[in-house]
């Protein structure tokens, strides 16, 4: 778990949420699974279909996704070529981290930000059901997971801003070269 004293109050304090946020929807996979085990097992021993628990899945699995990349971000999960990268200074990486978020995952994120906003608002004017009789009559929330998943990811890139500032100017110690994510040192 990182150690947010050394950043910013602020900062810190959206760091320690992203990490609970990101902790608590790993219970969602668990309780995916679970449900996932109960449509199998109603369909083959008694022949019953139910769309809502199908349906109940697929939004879980689209939250999981969409929610906990912020967090994936956060202990630098997501793919990465480092060909050059690793062989940098910490320094140098952390200059190259900042950069990577201001020109790169901000405009991203902000594009689909824009691009979807007319998609999920005419969702929400109409209310959109499930096109399927018996489905989750929510289409609407799980189209506010596109926006939402940008907001999170641009939140946690100007943690990561913050972050990788405080070891390019020496103020933090960078990680030991085993470590996935920049880290304070106490």
């Amino acid at each position: 778990m990182s150690d947010t004293t050394q950043l910013p109050a602020f900062i810190g304090a959206l760091d320690r949420a992203s990490e609970w946020f990101g902790r608590t929807l790993a219970w969602l996979i668990i309780i995916m699974m679970l449900i996932q085990f109960a449509i199998v097992l109603l369909r083959y021993m008694f022949s019953i279909n139910s769309i809502f628990m199908q349906e109940l899945v697929m939004y879980m699995h689209a939250s999981v996704f969409m929610l906990a990349a912020a967090y994936t971000f956060r202990h630098d999960g997501h793919v990465r070529v480092d060909i050059f990268y690793r062989g940098m200074t910490p320094r140098r990486q952390a200059l190259v981290n900042i950069l990577g978020i201001l020109l790169l995952l901000i405009p991203v994120m902000l594009f689909i930000i824009a691009s979807s906003y007319g998609y999920v608002a005419n969702s929400w004017r109409i209310l959109e059901t499930s096109s399927d009789y018996g489905g989750i009559p929510a289409v609407f929330a799980l189209k506010t997971l596109i926006p939402v998943f940008a907001v999170l990811m641009i939140l946690q890139g100007l943690i990561e801003v913050v972050r990788n500032g405080y070891v390019f100017t020496g103020r933090i110690t960078p990680p030991a070269a085993d470590d996935h994510h920049l880290e304070e040192r106490v």
